[in-house]
């Protein structure tokens, strides 16, 4: 088993290897024939956009109050145990089992109203990270297209010179067609 691991390793390594040293052929195909090629950091759009910010806003108060329900709920439950550990002592038997039954179900109902906010939260959060990527490949697309790049690289690439770094201009491009909502 274990040699069927290193053999599998052994082959993604070797993958790995090959993969970057046809990247390198490639560029300096490219670069032979004059190409334009650039550089664009999409991890740091996203994080720095003006777009992206105000997503990140929006959504946070979209989801504020629900979250601020749920914390009021768990402290309630949580006053409620142990107020239920204080007084178990003096409780009658049914007293206890319908308090302790009260106190699973609700903290069953939290818990799965958490886990739908968070569904909820990661569904939304997905469809605004959609569209915001689709935005911002758009001004990647129209920068690069006004600047004559003839290919545009991002994540995933192992070395890139500042000099093919467009991220900066096609940022300001971002911000300057930013209008808040």
């Amino acid at each position: 088993m274990q040699m069927i691991g290193k053999m599998y390793m052994y082959k993604r390594v070797l993958t790995s290897i090959m993969m970057v040293v046809g990247v390198v052929l490639l560029a300096s195909a490219v670069q032979a024939e004059g190409l334009k090629i650039g550089y664009v950091s999409l991890g740091r759009l996203i994080g720095e956009a003006p777009q992206a910010i105000a997503v990140s806003e929006r959504l946070q108060e979209e989801f504020a109050p629900r979250q601020r329900e749920l914390v009021a709920l768990q402290t309630d439950l949580q006053k409620r145990a142990e107020q239920f550990q204080r007084d178990i002592e003096v409780m009658g038997e049914e007293e206890r089992r319908n308090a302790e039954r009260d106190l699973r179900r609700d903290e069953r109902e939290l818990v799965q109203n958490q886990q739908e906010l968070q569904e909820d939260a990661g569904q939304r959060r997905n469809e605004e990270l959609g569209k915001l990527q689709r935005e911002l490949l758009a001004e990647v697309q129209e920068y690069s297209t006004a600047q004559g790049y003839d290919l545009i690289v991002s994540e995933g690439v192992l070395y890139f010179s500042a000099s093919i770094d467009i991220t900066e201009q096609v940022l300001d491009g971002l911000k300057a067609s930013y209008t808040a909502p």
